[in-house]
């Protein structure tokens, strides 16, 4: 092959290419009130008089009895019809459904008649494991999934140098601003979120974010939230809702993003879907795929391939990924973070990357689902952070840069941010990191290097204390130590 080939992450599509291209029931005790004919009672013999009694007894009790059942069944079905009236049986809070293909048994695995005997569970194992080795076509996989994948719209400002001050206009840089498309998959929910995974190169450097699901205009949404963004990162468009950056993992490729509920209007709420994670240890080669992902910006497509080999390693502009899936479905730009599904229905891999060269095709690659499902797990579990206004932003007082991989190699170092200078009195300084440390994890995400660093600084306020983790050299082998360190201020 020629020298001009390379690997390609299918980055968010910039500008030129999106030219054309959103109370329970309550019940109350009802007491019945015996009404006596006189004061004076004819006194009856003893045992005729217990006898009567008896039976006085008894026709109260089935009296009170019938009584109380029908006002009980009145009450409980007036709560239900006002609670499903006013409250509504689909409301905001109420779980949101996983995909599942047709014929699938329960996610949970329940079953109502549990109780009917041995001969009952067989038939309901033999129909569970039937349901699990189902396989559906490519249209029945797609008409599950679909529910389960958005469009992502990032809008971020980039600085490039100002050519023309050698001629004596300007000086320094100028900013532009570039938006992009991508993909995500619904993966889980909050009391209050939507929780929405992707690439990391998705919606690096973004300012503002927006999600469309499915049955939208994706590309009207692309060009209202481009037209709308603003230096709050809020989007209030017709067809796409606003988003944040829920945590990311750099080295991984792989994000989180989330969604207000309360954001999603109530018919979209009620036809998305939270996928289904299936296992991609267990994956072969030559099994049929299904990608579905935001191709070109245009939306929601579908293509279908073949598992085409496993355990790929492969070298981008922002590293090295390793143990991906290869496929030749075919994964365009746009398709970053969509899903790529086993025919069951179940995400077995993110898409991440493609081989771009004139004489290579099919040549897809996505990152495994059980590799990504713990780091995604940890992600969801952050909180929610907004960008930080620059005069109330975190400054840690380092200067810091990245390591070059054949330093890492010969000297055993490990991957994050080296500190070449401390500033005197800064924040670092004064809680003792050092030079030649270096910064591999921040408030507990991973730190790749010093972009990333800055990145992650920039959704926390002064004042905030936080821990460092830094590998510091001992005696020729670098040992990690946390250090607290209570964040400063630049200006």
């Amino acid at each position: 092959m020629d020298d001009e080939k390379k690997w390609n992450l299918n980055a968010p599509q910039n500008d030129t290419e999106n030219n054309r291209q959103n109370e329970p029931p309550r019940y109350e005790h009802y007491c019945m009130h015996q009404n006596t004919e006189s004061d004076t009672v004819k006194e009856l013999p003893e045992k005729k008089k217990n006898k009567k009694r008896g039976r006085k007894k008894l026709a109260e009790t089935i009296s009170l009895a019938v009584v109380f059942g029908l006002v009980a069944g009145a009450v409980f079905q007036g709560v239900n019809f006002a609670s499903e009236k006013y409250l509504g049986s689909d409301g905001k809070d109420s779980q949101i459904e996983t995909a599942q293909l047709a014929g699938d048994s329960s996610a949970d695995g329940s079953d109502s008649n549990e109780s009917e005997g041995a001969a009952s569970n067989e038939t309901v194992a033999s129909e569970t494991a039937a349901a699990v080795s189902q396989t559906g076509s490519v249209a029945e996989v797609a008409d599950t999934a679909m529910p389960t994948v958005v469009a992502i719209t990032s809008v971020s400002v980039q600085e490039i140098p100002n050519y023309f001050r050698a001629f004596g206009f300007g000086y320094g840089t100028q900013q532009y601003s570039s938006e992009g498309s991508g993909s995500g998959i619904i993966v889980g929910e909050n009391d209050d979120e939507l929780l929405i995974a992707t690439n990391n190169h998705v919606v690096s450097g973004a300012t503002t974010l927006s999600v469309c699901f499915v049955g939208n205009d994706v590309v009207n949404a692309e060009e209202e939230t481009v037209d709308m963004s603003g230096s709050d990162g809020d989007v209030n468009v017709e067809d796409a809702v606003s988003a944040k950056i829920k945590g990311t993992d750099e080295s991984n490729d792989l994000a989180v993003v989330a969604v207000q509920k309360s954001d999603i209007p109530e018919d979209t709420l009620s036809q998305i879907k939270i996928a289904q994670l299936g296992n991609s240890d267990d994956l072969q080669v030559g099994e049929q795929v299904v990608a579905i992902g935001n191709a070109l910006g245009y939306g929601q497509s579908v293509t279908s391939g073949w598992i085409s080999a496993l355990n790929r390693n492969i070298s981008t502009d922002d590293g090295t990924s390793s143990g991906l899936i290869q496929t030749d479905a075919a994964i365009n730009p746009g398709n970053s973070g969509g899903a790529l599904l086993n025919m069951q229905g179940e995400v077995i891999g993110i898409n991440s990357a493609k081989y771009a060269d004139s004489a290579v095709e099919g040549m897809g690659y996505a990152i495994p689902i059980s590799k990504a499902q713990p780091i995604l797990e940890e992600l969801m579990n952050r909180q929610t952070r907004d960008k930080v206004e620059s005069e109330n932003a975190a400054y840690l007082g380092v200067v810091t840069a990245d390591l070059s991989t054949e330093a890492i190699q010969m000297y055993d170092m490990p991957e994050g941010a080296f500190v070449i200078r401390v500033e005197k009195n800064s924040a670092a300084g004064k809680a003792g990191i050092q030079k030649g440390d270096i910064i591999v994890s921040f408030d507990g995400q991973t730190v790749s290097g010093k972009d990333d660093l800055e990145s992650k600084l920039a959704y926390y306020a002064s004042g905030e204390t936080v821990d460092v983790v830094v590998s510091r050299a001992d005696n020729g082998e670098y040992v990690q130590k946390t250090i607290s360190v209570t964040l400063g201020s630049k200006n």
